[in-house]
């Protein structure tokens, strides 16, 4: 079982260690930083974060059982005028760790954060096209692909394109209510 917690300046070297080439660090965080990883790019990145009215909600994933910390997850771009948000930097760090449905658990946490306790509408993603782990994920817990980005990222000498998806409160609140054991 999955829980989330702020992410803190004490969190900031095992981030960094995840983060072992450019290639990766685009497929994270898209185009947010610049390799190698380092503190200072985390702590602009975490600056307003975490506080009431702040437009990011940025997360560490700690596995309940042992308490070790498994991954990374944010809540960005909040609006609450148009009552939207956009999930970002979803990291399972430990090669070891991934393919056990923590990164699903990690997603329904921020989903509970963003249509229960922010009262939003609408969460969007965007999920690199061949990241096909990642988009199963996302559809499994709910996601509706919206369109394909075409080419939008070069990294090297490549175009990687970028599939838009979301989430409406709607669907969400009709999906717990399917899940809920009575």
């Amino acid at each position: 079982m999955i829980t989330l917690h702020d992410f803190r300046k004490e969190d900031f070297t095992q981030l960094i260690q995840w983060v072992k080439s450019p290639e990766f660090l685009m497929q994270w965080a898209g185009p947010t930083f610049d390799y190698p990883l380092d503190r200072e790019q985390l702590e602009v990145y975490r600056r307003g974060s975490n506080k009431k009215g702040s437009e990011v909600l940025i997360f560490k994933a700690v596995d309940m059982e042992n308490e070790r910390v498994i991954g990374h997850i944010s809540l960005g771009r909040i609006d609450h005028h148009n009552k939207s948000a956009r999930i970002g930097k979803v990291l399972i760090g430990e090669e070891s760790s991934r393919g056990k449905g923590y990164a699903g658990q990690m997603i329904d946490r921020v989903l509970a954060v963003a249509f229960d306790e922010l009262e939003l509408h609408r969460v969007s993603l965007g999920v690199f096209d061949f990241n096909k782990a990642a988009i199963s994920c996302y559809e499994k817990a709910g996601f509706i692909k919206e369109g394909l980005h075409r080419d939008k990222q070069k990294v090297g000498e490549e175009y990687w394109s970028l599939w838009e998806m979301s989430m409406l409160e709607s669907e969400w609140r009709s999906r717990q209510s399917e899940t809920y054991i009575y």
